[in-house]
């Protein structure tokens, strides 16, 4: 099938990525035909083959996306204490994801819609993402810094919590995010103390 007249493959293929991204968030993974993306993009429906396999495909290549980005943005100073280390990694959650909302959204509601193989595939970048705060915990934990008795659960805890900023957080609200951040530390701080 010849392409689109004025689509190029390095234009087109991050269109259809944002395309899938914004729809997916918006209307659920399950709802989004190919044509929709297609329409949203402006090519014909065939066409978005040239740039993925299928809609698992791109679901999962979002997904994918989003963490990796994730793990090599998130950095742990293992020489600095362990309350420091919690506190940047709280802001650091809170604006990175802050930034992509839609990729967020998707990357928690729409995991039940991955096969199982792409299933375990993300859910081993999340475990390695969840590995870098738990070993914070531990570390103070084992420094007598924090009190708590079980590191995966506080873990998973803390993350929800940061993560939740994303379903209600509006900028030009009544606090800025600097201030949100703020009282998100001083809840996580109080939680492990």
């Amino acid at each position: 099938m010849a392409r689109t007249a004025g689509s190029h493959s390095d234009i087109t293929g991050p269109r259809v990525r944002e395309a899938a991204l914004r729809l997916f968030a918006r209307g659920g993974y399950a709802a989004v035909s190919m044509r929709a993306i297609a329409a949203e993009v402006g090519v014909q429906a065939g066409a978005l083959y040239n740039y993925t396999p299928d809609k698992q495909s791109l679901l999962f290549d979002l997904m994918e996306g989003h963490m990796t980005e994730l793990l090599a943005a998130s950095r742990d100073d293992a020489n600095l204490g362990p309350e420091t280390r919690l506190h940047d990694f709280v802001a650091f959650h809170i604006e990175f994801h802050h930034a992509r909302a839609d990729a967020v959204f998707i990357a928690y509601m729409e995991l039940r819609n991955l096969t199982p193989a792409n299933f375990a595939r993300i859910e081993a970048l999340r475990r390695e993402y969840e590995d870098g705060l738990e070993a914070i915990l531990r570390d103070g934990v084992a420094a007598g810094d924090f009190n708590v008795a079980d590191t995966k659960i506080a873990t998973l805890a803390i993350i929800a919590m940061l993560t939740g900023v994303n379903t209600w957080f509006r900028d030009g609200g009544r606090l800025s995010l600097r201030e949100v951040t703020a009282q998100y530390w001083d809840m996580v701080r109080r939680a492990v103390i």
